[in-house]
């Protein structure tokens, strides 16, 4: 099969623009030309960086051992309020589309109650309201009121996109289920959620770079997460970009790196 020259070229561009160098390249790009920006902004604003004043803040480093400094303590933090968040937040968004698509109106309807309710909601006044109303009554820690408060948001919006992946199980493989003598129990558990998470896995993966973003409102009241820690630095030191940039850093890092999760696993689960 002859190929003509315009052919072959427009597969050699086609090749050279899905290459990962290209990728490379483009990011070191946009990287280079936002460094430019903030620096010629610093220079006209008159501000001194002290980036030589960071990494005390992320290890402390002694003569017999190698310490966690305030910004990755925070970080820790971070990690394990969004871990329990994402745990509980999961179970009560897999109940919640259950009971969405349960035969008795009771339950969907207070189950659309609790995801309307919380989706028109700001989370920065469920915390508020979960930790200074419920809190007193509940006997209710900052920990537990931050988790609960995550959880209970993501979750509706979680119990969302289970439910639309549990929608796209074609009603015949239901059927043919309950036919086999199957319980609902067990159609849901080898039949209808393997496939719903699968389908569902995308979003579920942004909702939970989401969950780890909406984890710095818990700053507010006075947990000593990434942002909380980075806040206290800032008013003793007054490296307000230097440490604002640390911690996007650090975000960024994060969410990458559960992006990168994300795609594998879906991968993995992906039907041959």
């Amino acid at each position: 099969m002859n190929r003509t020259p315009a052919h072959t070229l427009r597969r050699r561009f086609r090749r050279l623009w899905r290459s990962p160098v290209l990728d490379a390249i483009l990011l070191v790009a946009l990287a280079a030309g936002t460094g430019a920006v903030f620096l010629a902004g610093s220079q006209n604003m008159g501000y001194h960086w002290q980036w030589y004043r960071i990494p005390r803040y992320l290890l402390t480093i002694d003569a017999e051992a190698v310490a966690a400094g305030p910004l990755v303590q925070g970080l820790l933090v971070t990690l394990q309020i969004s871990a329990a968040s994402l745990a509980l937040s999961l179970a009560i968004g897999l109940v919640t589309a259950i009971l969405r698509l349960a035969q008795s109106p009771l339950a969907a309807l207070l189950a659309r109650f609790y995801v309307e309710v919380v989706r028109n909601t700001p989370l920065l006044i469920q915390i508020f309201f979960i930790y200074f109303v419920l809190g007193p009554l509940l006997g209710l820690e900052r920990m537990p009121a931050a988790i609960l408060s995550l959880s209970l948001f993501e979750g509706a919006y979680i119990a969302e996109i289970l439910r639309s992946g549990i929608l796209s199980v074609p009603r015949q493989q239901v059927e043919a289920s309950y036919s086999l003598g199957l319980s609902a129990y067990a159609t849901y558990r080898k039949v209808i959620l393997p496939q719903a998470v699968r389908t569902a896995l995308p979003p579920l993966a942004s909702q939970t770079i989401s969950l780890v973003k909406d984890s710095a409102l818990v700053s507010t009241i006075a947990i000593y997460d990434l942002t909380m820690q980075a806040q206290a630095i800032i008013a003793e030191t007054f490296l307000t970009f230097e440490v604002w940039l640390t911690v996007a850093a650090l975000y960024l890092l994060l969410t990458i790196s559960l992006s990168f999760m994300a795609h594998a696993l879906e991968n993995r689960l992906k039907l041959p």
